[in-house]
């Protein structure tokens, strides 16, 4: 809901448990009055209203009217400079005579019943009609130029974007030397920043630090959002926690260059902005042009991190993913990459889709190396046409015979990249991000595409369209596998390089509406090296995101630990990938590596048709257990319990909309010896209810017993690594300890879980766990009605 108070000039936006509230001051600044738990509307609120009493020492007024105002020491909602504010601004304009002062007031509002859309970028969506927006106009005091600041109130998820639109209304052409998405003002300083932080295969770190005076600030000048810094970061008070203490939560939808700063002032103010890098950044609009920031999202929560990250997952699900996509299940799929690398036939991924086929798969993915001559990662990028020797009835023959075993098909492309060896490249050399009379810089041996060229944008689409076509696909797989270097275009002007990153993501963009129209009902996933480009910005074309090329299990807990921070379960790829590890060259039980990977859009990465009879009968059962409950995996409402940056252990868990069904997912780096009792405490039950809590069904290798075997299997002796031992473990399910416990709600909640000890180098027997080096568990918590 949104209240204006004309005659107050207060203007109050509320959610189901917030309240966002702002005032225009004597002087005509719109300054932020609150931002925190929702309060009861009141006629005005000047009783929270910043007191501007007396002139501040060694910090100019603002006019001769107002003389003890100073923009230093307001929260206002858009940060210029020239006018006493030395904080960072949110807008930075260069006008015509070459000055650098900007002072916006107020001009007047307009409120729409409705999601004002973002022109040509990826913008929060209202499909039920939920949301409100206002619109505040500002003009500057003396120069042409008009501000208009958007405010959409998503009441159900406790969210409000924002952006603003620069206009120049006069004759002469300024430059925008920065255009933040926002602003955003606290009268106070005490808060820890945290963020997600990282590299390839290591993504969405926690990193969690005090603010102190000056500027904190995160950012990527990569050409993409990034895995150093995801566009993400929150305000925390110091007692906050998973569940309790007050947060605000900040994202861009965006997937390009962007900065985030948290600064402090001498006067103990904090200022957190957001949007597009300023870095290389200078956007010229000549007379009636005007420029859109992308939109920024924020929420808060007086319930700690948990909450938080839910008003950002139901903000996701609701107004980022299409329509199209929202609720629907994902496939669990197979992806040959890790199975066959390029060294595949097609008579090796049949074979591959047909073990699929059988284990319960419903979507087979073909990646990298079905086209052009492409053997290996130097070449053929641009040239979609088929690899005959590998593929002799082409990418078409191969996608029908995997249609015929019953299974959906998809394909990788990486559509924003070329090679130097390639046809594209030897006919359009210029159509590559290179600068004249230098040596470009290859990752991994490719170039960019030039996305500010309609030409090349044009290309690919034609080329993309000729390829989904003809294979009927109904999942692509969208790479983008290296940073820009030799930053120009051949396309632009001199006078429009220094917005080429901007410009790439609007081509890029440009591409992606283009073919989200023509083919709606194509899953797409996006990729960049994993999770170097995961942000909501291509989250609104592409509904789920390779989380990271790191498929180890015990890797992945922190690394889906950290992007649960702000993104859904069902928005994360995750896949049960081979032994050991392709990354670490770790070896984790098959059990672990799915009980990780069942928390977000399943798949498999390994090679099938060599599985041990003991790892087939698992992922087949283990297929048909996720399909039961992937309805409550995918979008159940996602608890953290324990964090793996903080203990030897992970747990987290997901419960119904009624709360009468919950599954917690429990991880244990290494075994230690002598270990205490440990305690389960769900989150989001209901107290009223008793419960049933059970394991999942699942097995253990024997080789994991070694000479300690002969204890569990009777009446036969085997040699630790010996021959029979290898037979009788690639074929032996040793069903683990099997739990089952009954508890009422609010004991459960309240008192936790006694959960039974583990084993502690005594006889193992039904009273103890035998969970082990990167052992797991899921536990399934049922409400003792819906017990079946």
């Amino acid at each position: 809901m949104i209240i204006v108070n004309e005659h107050a000039r207060e203007f109050h936006l509320q959610t189901q448990n917030s309240s966002y509230i702002m005032k225009v001051s004597p002087s005509g600044h719109l300054l932020q009055v609150y931002y925190g738990r929702r309060l009861r509307h009141q006629s005005d609120f000047s009783a929270l209203h910043q007191q501007f009493v007396s002139p501040i020492s060694g910090t100019p007024c603002y006019s001769k009217a107002h003389p003890n105002f100073a923009l230093e020491t307001a929260c206002v909602e858009l940060g210029t400079s020239g006018k006493g504010d030395f904080r960072e601004p949110a807008l930075h304009i260069e006008h015509g005579d070459g000055s650098r002062v900007t002072d916006l007031v107020y001009k007047g509002y307009e409120l729409h019943d409705h999601k004002v859309p973002l022109p040509d970028l990826p913008h929060a969506i209202d499909p039920n009609g939920e949301a409100q927006t206002l619109a505040i106009t500002l003009h500057d005091t003396v120069k042409a130029v008009q501000v208009v600041l958007y405010y959409s109130v998503f009441p159900y998820v406790d969210a409000i974007t924002r952006s603003q639109e620069v206009t120049n209304q006069g004759e002469e052409s300024i430059t925008l030397e920065r255009a933040l998405s926002f602003t955003l003002d606290f009268t106070h300083q005490n808060f820890e920043l945290l963020s997600l932080e990282g590299k390839w295969a290591n993504e969405t770190q926690l990193n969690r630090r005090s603010l102190s005076k000056g500027v904190t600030s995160i950012d990527s000048k990569r050409g993409v959002s990034s895995s150093n810094h995801n566009p993400f970061l929150t305000l925390v008070e110091p007692s906050a926690n998973e569940n309790n203490g007050r947060c605000y939560g900040f994202a861009l939808i965006y997937s390009g260059n962007h900065q985030a700063m948290a600064e402090v002032s001498p006067h103990g103010l904090t200022r957190v902005q957001l949007g597009i890098n300023s870095f290389d950044f200078r956007w010229p609009l000549a007379p009636g042009e005007g420029f859109s920031t992308p939109e920024a999202v924020m929420t808060f929560s007086d319930k700690g991190l948990n909450r938080m990250s839910q008003n950002f997952h139901g903000f996701i699900n609701r107004h980022i993913i299409s329509p199209r996509w929202q609720n629907r299940l994902k496939p669990v799929q197979v992806n040959n990459w890790e199975a066959t690398y390029f060294d595949f036939n097609e008579s090796k991924l049949l074979r591959l889709a047909k073990k699929a086929k059988k284990l319960g798969v419903e979507l087979f993915v073909l990646d990298d190396g079905w086209f052009g001559k492409r053997d290996s990662d130097s070449s053929s990028l641009g040239d979609y046409f088929d690899h005959k020797t590998k593929l002799p009835n082409g990418v078409t023959g191969i996608a029908e015979k995997i249609r015929d075993l019953g299974l959906e098909f998809g394909i990788w492309v990486e559509p924003e990249m070329i090679s130097e060896d390639s046809e594209l490249y030897r006919k359009h050399p210029e159509w590559a991000m290179t600068c004249p009379d230098r040596e470009p810089s290859l990752g991994r041996n490719q170039l960019v595409l030039d996305m500010a060229n309609p030409e090349v944008v044009g290309y690919l689409f034609a080329q993309l369209c000729d390829v989904f076509r003809r294979t009927k696909t109904s999942f692509v797989k969208w790479d983008h596998n290296r940073n820009f270097s030799d930053v120009y275009s051949r396309h632009l002007s001199k006078d429009q390089q220094h917005g080429y990153y901007h410009r790439y993501m609007l081509g890029t963009y440009d591409l992606l509406f283009r073919l989200q129209a023509e083919f709606p009902d194509i899953l797409f996933e996006s990729c960049s090296s994993g999770g170097n480009r995961f942000d909501m910005g291509m989250l609104f074309f592409m509904p789920q995101t390779w989380t990271s090329d790191n498929t180890d299990a015990v890797e992945r807990m922190s690394i889906q630990y950290g992007t649960s921070l702000v993104f859904p379960l069902n928005t994360m790829g995750a896949h049960v990938s081979g032994r050991p590890s392709h990354q670490v060259l770790r070896i984790t039980p098959i059990e672990t590596r799915f009980n990780v990977a069942a928390f977000g859009a399943l798949g498999y990465q390994l090679d099938l048709t060599r599985l041990t009879h003991f790892e087939e009968r698992a992922i087949k059962e283990q297929i048909a257990w996720y399909k039961q409950h992937r309805q409550l995996l995918q979008y159940g409402r996602f608890y953290r319990l324990e964090s793996p940056f903080e203990s030897n252990h992970a747990q987290w868990m997901v419960v119904s909309e009624t709360g009468e069904e919950a599954l917690v997912g429990y991880y244990q780096k290494l075994q230690e010896s002598n270990r205490g009792y440990e305690r389960l405490y769900p989150q989001g039950l209901n107290v009223e209810q008793d419960y049933t809590i059970e394991t999942r069904k699942q097995y253990m290798n024997i080789r994991q017993f070694g000479e300690l075997v002969n204890g569990e299997i009777p009446m036969i002796n085997l040699k630790d690594r010996g021959v029979f031992h290898g037979i009788v473990a690639n074929r032996y399910l040793q069903e683990v300890d099997a739990e089952i416990y009954q508890l009422n709600g609010d004991a459960l909640c309240y008192g936790g879980l006694p959960l039974k000890p583990q084993f502690n180098a005594t006889e193992w027997t039904e009273h103890f766990r035998f969970i082990g080096d990167f052992g797991s568990r899921i536990y399934h918590i049922r409400a003792k009605d819906n017990d079946a």
